[in-house]
């Protein structure tokens, strides 16, 4: 009989609890809402508005809302942000950096890794992540096209379990350039499901679902869809060295990748 195996970052009991406190994510600022989550979880509060303005994010006229997931009616910023045409809007990868380094003075570091991304670095930056003692982050910039569906039925995750096979899950619910957190791993017979935090209720179980780590994979590579995808990795001060030498070893390249945004806070 095959045993699933479990593995998750450190602080996903206490990250997941203020996930489901602060959905949903404001219209566009989908980065912004991981990284404050992060803030929080090292214990600065703080607000997605206020990752976005010292990140220079910026949002569309339209805010985005006609690729929702559906049922999903989209959430006002409280403060206001330049605009830009939607194909631009969102939070570039260097102001998110800047943000979270900003406002966690002392306290947070955060890696940006830029891939190259396949299944055995992937899993690297999972692994090494879950081997980490402190609570960290995972921010990942995702295209969510080539996800799986965030409602896959139980025999479609057995079988990838057992099988390894990624093709025959759900259809995608949306199609964009997002950002999710990855809260850890479930390791099959044959597959590894990747545990994804979201940004709206309707996605998955409470904004979380699972990913097979192929589609994870495709997703951070964003062959199809416009910009570069990457993670975040934030982490505390006293682990970033570890962290960022094992990364290495595993030959991920540590640096910033064009996701498309302009940074408008510099």
């Amino acid at each position: 009989m095959s045993i699933a195996t479990t593995r998750f970052v450190a602080g996903a009991d206490r990250f997941a609890a203020l996930h489901a406190d602060a959905l949903p994510q404001v219209d566009e600022l989908c980065g912004c809402f991981h990284a404050h989550l992060a803030l929080r979880l090292a214990g600065i509060d703080v607000g997605q508005e206020d990752v976005g303005l010292l990140a220079g994010s910026c949002v569309s006229a339209g805010r985005s809302r006609d690729v929702l997931p559906a049922g999903e009616t989209g959430r006002e910023p409280r403060v206001a942000f330049p605009l830009a045409d939607a194909a631009a809007s969102g939070t570039s990868p260097a102001g998110l950096q800047r943000a979270v380094t900003a406002l966690g003075a002392g306290v947070l570091a955060a890696i940006p890794i830029a891939g190259p991304f396949t299944r055995e670095t992937t899993r690297a930056v999972l692994d090494g992540a879950c081997m980490v003692e402190r609570p960290l982050v995972l921010a990942a910039n995702v295209a969510t096209a080539p996800l799986w569906g965030s409602h896959p039925t139980a025999p479609q995750i057995l079988a990838y379990l057992a099988s390894g096979d990624d093709t025959a899950g759900p259809a995608p619910d949306w199609d964009v350039g997002h950002f999710v957190s990855l809260l850890g791993t479930i390791e099959g017979a044959a597959g590894t499901l990747v545990v994804v935090a979201d940004t709206y209720r309707s996605l998955g179980l409470g904004a979380v679902h699972l990913q097979p780590i192929e589609r994870l994979v495709a997703a951070l590579r964003r062959e199809s869809f416009p910009g570069d995808g990457g993670i975040l990795a934030i982490v505390g001060v006293a682990d970033e060295a570890g962290l960022r030498s094992g990364l290495e070893a595993a030959g991920l390249e540590l640096g910033l990748w064009d996701n498309g945004s302009p940074d408008l806070g510099v």
